[in-house]
């Protein structure tokens, strides 16, 4: 099953307040790993995460300009935090505020990277919802060719109008 077959549901699961979510990739996205959690919340088996690609468990309400700033950022030798929201394997979803980071071979080459997920302040996913809402509206709107670079310019905006960087502004929710 694809994350693209599943049709999401209003079904929230929260996390619990002393849960971490880990989960390990290749430079490609690839699952290596997954604790217990993850598999919990995701509602896949070991076996169905371990060689897919990390966004089995992305929700459609999370604009693609998201990600790219994630992988950006990642994929340049820096860590990246957000509040991201997941779909489950039966259409539900569960928020997390995230913390990847690259991780290192021997050479200081990136071979991997690591996402620890724990449970959201509520208060922050009220604020950082309407942003997604609206990072998404303006990528569905925009032609293919131009969708994730209008959805970056809403962040971009929003970070000018409030002389925030993005993790200021992320650690201020």
């Amino acid at each position: 099953m694809k994350n693209k077959d599943i049709i999401p549901t209003k079904r929230e699961k929260l996390m619990r307040e002393g849960d971490f979510i880990v989960s390990k990739t290749d430079t490609r996205g690839i699952i290596t790993y997954g604790n217990p959690i993850f598999i919990e919340f995701s509602g896949y088996t070991e076996q169905e995460l371990l060689g897919s690609q990390h966004n089995i468990i992305r929700h459609p309400d999370m604009p693609r300009s998201a990600f790219k700033l994630a992988w950006s950022t990642i994929q340049s030798g820096k860590e990246f935090f957000a509040y991201v929201k997941n779909m489950s394997k039966d259409g539900g979803f569960y928020w997390v505020f995230t913390h990847i980071t690259p991780d290192f071979g021997r050479s200081g080459e990136i071979v991997g990277y690591y996402s620890v997920r724990r449970c959201p302040k509520r208060s922050a996913i009220e604020k950082i919802e309407p942003v997604y809402q609206k990072m998404l509206a303006v990528e569905q709107s925009a032609g293919a060719k131009q969708a994730i670079d209008a959805g970056t310019q809403v962040l971009v905006d929003l970070l000018k109008s409030t002389g925030l960087s993005y993790e200021e502004l992320v650690f201020s929710l």
